[in-house]
């Protein structure tokens, strides 16, 4: 079963306090959202907005078109899956899936029906009869699912629901969340603070930032254009590197000062001359060169076939580049920094500055 989910004009605030700032947006029906950003930012306010556990400043929720900002949260058919698990301890695995049922009013023959099912799924057929002491965290958590899919909701929502498993368990949970999504085509929202679970599972990203929306896209979209330079610097391991410069007359170029001036390859930037402007590069577009800028190496991170090198241009600019490979053959390597791998933003609104043309 599955709803559109629609936010308008939501904002959340405690006493003084703004949380999040005017949110807009539209899922489609089946439609995975990853709700991505720093600590702080806003996600699990947002998720809990969504789920009636806390109530809206001002805008308003609706599902399947249907306005549920003053419905209570059993009331409106939402499934959520937490970071916790927040299993019933003294409950068998059974129970704890079968409880939310129960609560409906559901006949034993149905709720039987639907938990074995269910647990056929996510693979705890042979784990009903256990309590969650007995489990470990990949199938506590696989419990957890089963609890939120056993009711047959009309949105899922997870909030940071891999942040206790290790590294290992993650990869392999993160693959079957994809799975069951879409396999079950329920629209869902999904928050983390860990990137390579927002590129791996959404089929859109909404960035937050100190509360705001600031990019909603595809995942390629906001790796390859990101809106500003919070975004480029959030999204990419390791983070985009950051250059100061000014813009030259005409637009065509950007003046970096000791390292030189380089000429945007996809046309003039809008703005006066000496408009200062931030560079992005990512560490991958880096590229060693014996002609290139020195680069004194300070830190090695080897990766297995990739190695990060962390180091200092001559003017003492902290840069970072990510070569195919073990560790470099000396302390003191020489880079190029290719144009047309440059983002542009403006220094001071950290916006991205697009080409002129596209700009008019």
């Amino acid at each position: 079963m599955t709803a559109d989910l629609v936010l308008e004009g939501v904002h959340k605030s405690y006493g003084q306090s703004a949380v999040l700032h005017g949110i807009d947006l539209a899922l489609a029906a089946g439609e995975m959202l990853v709700i991505v950003g720093a600590s702080g930012c806003g996600k699990s306010t947002l998720l809990r907005l969504v789920a009636g556990l806390e109530s809206l400043t001002a805008g308003r929720v609706l599902l399947a078109g249907q306005d549920i900002t003053a419905r209570d949260p059993a009331a409106r058919d939402i499934a959520m899956v937490f970071q916790n698990y927040a299993l019933y301890p003294h409950m068998s695995v059974f129970d704890n899936m079968a409880y939310g049922l129960r609560i409906r009013g559901r006949s034993r023959s149905e709720i039987a029906r639907r938990v074995e099912e269910t647990a056929a799924l996510l693979g705890l057929g042979e784990l009903l009869a256990r309590k969650p002491r007995q489990l470990s965290g990949g199938q506590r958590q696989r419990v957890a699912m089963g609890r939120a899919i056993v009711r047959e909701p009309k949105l899922f929502l997870f909030d940071e629901p891999l942040s206790n498993l290790d590294a290992k368990l993650r990869v392999s949970m993160r693959a079957e969340i994809r799975r069951l999504q879409r396999r079950l085509g329920v629209t869902s929202l999904y928050v983390t603070h860990d990137q390579v679970e927002a590129m791996t599972l959404g089929d859109r990203l909404l960035v937050l930032h100190q509360g705001r929306a600031v990019q909603l896209a595809t995942p390629m979209e906001v790796f390859e254009r990101p809106a500003d330079s919070y975004v480029a610097g959030f999204i990419g391991a390791p983070a985009m590197n950051f250059l100061s410069a000014t813009l030259l007359p005409g637009g065509g170029g950007a003046d970096l000062g000791p390292l030189g001036r380089l000429e945007f390859a996809d046309g003039p930037r809008p703005g006066p001359a000496g408009r200062r402007l931030t560079l992005g590069i990512r560490p991958e577009h880096v590229a060693l060169d014996p002609a290139g800028i020195p680069f004194t190496v300070d830190l090695v991170e080897p990766l297995g076939s990739e190695t990060v090198l962390i180091g200092r241009l001559p003017q003492g600019e902290m840069l970072a580049l990510k070569r195919a490979g073990g560790p470099p053959p000396a302390e003191t390597l020489a880079i190029v920094l290719p144009p047309a791998q440059f983002h542009v933003f403006d220094a001071a609104s950290g916006l991205r500055l697009d080409p002129a043309r596209a700009a008019g």
